[in-house]
């Protein structure tokens, strides 16, 4: 259960309005109803978005949508893109005291470990498919990634 509220909370801060996880015989379906925006509050394109309400609604689950790839690992057709090969959790260190596995301006090897991903209980290293620069870290530690997701940018070398 305190999986459910930090993954309700963490959706309800990036203002998704629809939600599905299926694994095996666990099925969830959250949906959030954006609240209506007051009248007469100017223009909306300066208005900020209203929070999803927090009443999410369990339903059948349905597939997921694919994860868009974010803008700024677009800008720079250049770089090479490190992608989640998992669903699951991504942690930058070893351990919460420890310092990061890669930073931006570290230089990494083919194979040398950048992350950890866990998923289902078990944490699953991942490994630098190119040598290169690290350009940016494109997740944070501690956030939900999705399969394919872009982690890392690397400059190639």
């Amino acid at each position: 259960m305190d999986d459910l509220k930090q993954l309700i909370e963490f959706l309800k801060s990036q203002q998704v309005t629809e939600f599905d996880l299926d694994r095996g015989d666990v099925k969830i379906r959250l949906k959030f109803q954006p609240e209506a925006a007051p009248a007469g509050l100017g223009d909306p394109a300066r208005t900020p978005a209203p929070a999803p309400q927090q009443r999410p609604r369990v339903a059948a689950a349905q597939p997921a949508e694919p994860v868009a790839e974010p803008a700024a690992a677009a800008t720079d057709a250049g770089l090479h893109i490190i992608k989640s090969p998992m669903v699951g959790t991504f942690f930058n260190a070893p351990a919460p005291d420890a310092a990061p596995f890669v930073s931006p301006g570290d230089r990494v090897a083919q194979g040398q470990v950048i992350g950890i991903v866990e998923a289902m209980k078990l944490m699953n290293e991942i490994e630098s498919d190119a040598a290169g620069e690290v350009v940016e870290c494109l997740v944070t530690n501690g956030q939900p990634i999705e399969y394919g997701q872009p982690l890392f940018s690397l400059r190639v070398s």
